[in-house]
Order: C-alpha cells, then structure tokens, then sequence
C-alpha cells in the first residue's frame, strides 16, 4: 500500500487540499477552494476543514500543511499580524483547531512554510531533483525564497539570509521589497511615467508592447534582486534557483535582468510542488 498523506496548501486566495502517494510523487485527489485571508478565524479554520472533508477517506492518518508566514511551524500557531493576510488567525493553534474541525488526531498534523514545501516537492520531483544545494524564489506581492541542503531546508549560518527569508535584506540601506514587489513596481513606473498600472501584469503588457519605461522599471528592479542573489547563491552553492509566483508569467523580461551565475528555472504548478514537498515533510 501507497504511503499517503493528506495536505492542505493554503495560498492567500486559496486552499487546495490533494492526497498526495509519496512514494510514487502522485497526487490521486486534488481540489482547491477559494478562501478569504481577511475572514474571521472561525470561518478560515471552517474553510480549510471543509477542504480537509471533501478528499477521499485514507487509511494513513496524516496530515501536512503548507502555510505561508510567519508562522510557528513546531507548534502548529500562527503568528501572522499586520500583514493583511490571516491577521485574524494571530495566536491560533491551528493544529488543535484543525484536529477538532475534521476531526483528526492533533499530532498526525505537520506544518511546513509554503516556500519550504514548493523546493522540496521540485527536489523530491522537479526542477531540483539531483541537487545537492538548490533554492527557491517565490515572485508575487513580496518575495519568498527556501533553501535546501541535501533535502534538508537551510535556515540558520552564515550561508542564508536571517531565517533563510531573503525578504529580510536590505539593498543600500533599502528593504528588497521596497525594491522589488508588485507594489514597488508600480511605484517605480508611477515615477518615470506619472501613470499607474496595475503592478507586474501590467507592466509586462508594456514593456513587451515596447514601452521603454516599462522595461527599464523592470530591468532595474531585477537587476538589483538578481545582485543580491548572487551573492547569497555563491554563499551557499547552490546549483540551481527554481521560482514560483505569480510574476513568472513575465519571465521572459525577468530572466534577463536577473543575470544569475546558476540555471534558473521556472515552475508553471507550483501548487503540485508545493503538495509534493509538504507530503514530503510530513510522511
């Protein structure tokens, strides 16, 4: 018999719940629900046990979350405030919550950090498989990143940012998101331009149509990420950057600018990643 987990990906719009076969890296159910980070926590909580309920009965009683930070991983409590998403879940103990909702038994619940479960499930099958150092970057409203030492997630050492959280830098003084974010984008663009557009979608809409102040806003921007990088990726040796998010759509103008000394690969479903990767972690 298959050794199955079940997994939750909770995204900031979404939940996809999915049986995932870890051994066989086949997913045999998968559904994703919308889901509404600003709803009270009774209602979150309802709507990813509502998720739960709806996959097929499996003889393994495990579970895996993939949860987006920051989050107290070990213990299953959120830890999530002021930043616009999940606010309401702060000091919830989501593994006792899930466990009474489902119900399940509350230690069969393993929490793993969404960026965390996207590299493992390309480690485990993808774009890192035979790596001995690989990392992810996540692209969207900030930036995500993981790295991954022998299958093993890197967090702490001099070879990592603070946390293994590239979010935490600073360029000159300046935060990277402030640097490179949807919202920064979009400021930068408002700028040159006095126009605003609606952030990397947009933007990439004219910067392929030949707008020249769109490209250099994008080619900046990236350039400045893709210097930071390096020097993070020379650090740690890693062998290649698999990203995820929702700016991939525009990597034909990201790539360029990036200029990383490793492959960089994008990955379409991160979502089947990221249920791989959480399986992973808590088969």
């Amino acid at each position: 018999m298959q050794n199955t987990v079940r997994v939750l990906e909770v995204g900031g719009s979404h939940v996809t719940a999915g049986s995932v076969e870890v051994s066989a890296h086949r997913i045999v159910d998968r559904q994703r629900h919308p889901l509404d980070p600003a709803q009270d926590a009774l209602t979150i909580i309802g709507a990813l046990a509502d998720a739960a309920k709806r996959l097929l009965p499996m003889p393994d009683d495990r579970w895996a979350v993939a949860m987006p930070g920051p989050f107290d991983y070990v213990h299953g409590v959120s830890l999530h405030e002021g930043v616009s998403k999940f606010d309401q879940l702060h000091g919830v103990n989501l593994r006792e919550a899930l466990a009474e909702a489902i119900p399940a038994r509350p230690e069969s619940f393993t929490f793993v950090n969404d960026a965390d479960a996207f590299l493992l499930g390309e480690w485990v099958d993808g774009a890192a498989t035979g790596t001995d150092r690989s990392v992810a970057i996540t692209l969207g409203t900030g930036i995500g990143s993981s790295w991954l030492a022998d299958g093993a997630v890197v967090s702490t050492g001099p070879d990592v940012p603070p946390d293994g959280e590239i979010h935490f830098c600073d360029v000159d003084g300046v935060n990277i998101e402030d640097l490179v974010s949807d919202r920064a984008l979009v400021r930068g663009y408002l700028a040159r331009t006095g126009v605003t557009v609606d952030g990397m979608r947009g933007l990439a809409t004219l910067a392929r149509g030949g707008d020249t102040d769109a490209r250099e806003v994008v080619a900046t921007a990236f350039g400045v990420l893709g210097r930071l990088l390096t020097e993070w990726l020379d650090r740690f040796g890693a062998e290649v950057v698999v990203v995820g998010g929702s700016m991939t759509g525009a990597w034909d103008l990201i790539e360029p600018a990036l200029h990383l000394p490793v492959p960089a690969r994008p990955v379409a479903d991160t979502e089947r990643s990221a249920l791989l990767g959480a399986a992973h972690a808590g088969q």
